[in-house]
């Protein structure tokens, strides 16, 4: 590309590094990070398990559904390490750590769930995982600034797993949205 970026007449990114920080910010303790990554992992999940009812490409609908499999696995580990580090946290709700003005279902990157599938009604395999391949970077690159933020050694061994999960998906899902293009 002759003259780099300079020449460039696309879309650029903008925005502060931290932007995929909305959801966490610096006051959040520790034990309202991770309840707010296991709440995005949820709505991921929800969202997922809406795609069977939306398109009928089973190549698609296998991999949501694996997709919708692994955040409860993330959610799982969330779990997990939620536990471990707070024994004397609500053991029933990794949920009850958040405030009662988070009840909305969120998803990776931010996006209200209803409003996504409400989004998603109508779309061709195609849109859809461009749409998710978005939502899982977002994901990807919140779980490498969480890893970064952190300071217990578990902590951050948690979002580094994670991060490599979701950069797992992101490559999926490219892979699929290849064949469909």
């Amino acid at each position: 590309m002759s003259g780099g970026i300079n020449a460039w007449e696309g879309l650029t990114a903008e925005g502060a590094p931290e932007s995929g920080m909305v959801y966490f910010p610096d006051s959040a303790r520790p034990e309202e990070l991770i309840a707010l990554a296991w709440k995005l992992e949820e709505g991921s999940r929800k969202f997922y398990s809406a795609i069977p009812s939306i398109i009928s490409d089973s190549e698609t609908i296998r991999l949501f559904a694996d997709l919708e499999v692994a955040e409860e696995h993330h959610k799982a580990s969330l779990a997990h390490l939620y536990k471990e580090l707070f024994p004397a946290g609500d053991e029933d709700s990794i949920e009850s750590v958040l405030s009662s003005d988070s009840a909305e279902d969120i998803m990776e990157g931010g996006i209200n769930v209803a409003d996504a599938v409400k989004w998603a009604e109508g779309k061709q395999s195609r849109e859809l995982l461009e749409f998710s391949i978005s939502a899982e970077a977002n994901a990807y690159d919140l779980y490498i600034k969480l890893e970064r933020k952190l300071e217990d050694s578990r902590s951050k061994k948690i979002f580094a797993h994670l991060s490599e999960e979701e950069k797992n998906h992101l490559e999926r899902m490219a892979a699929l949205l290849e064949k469909k293009i």
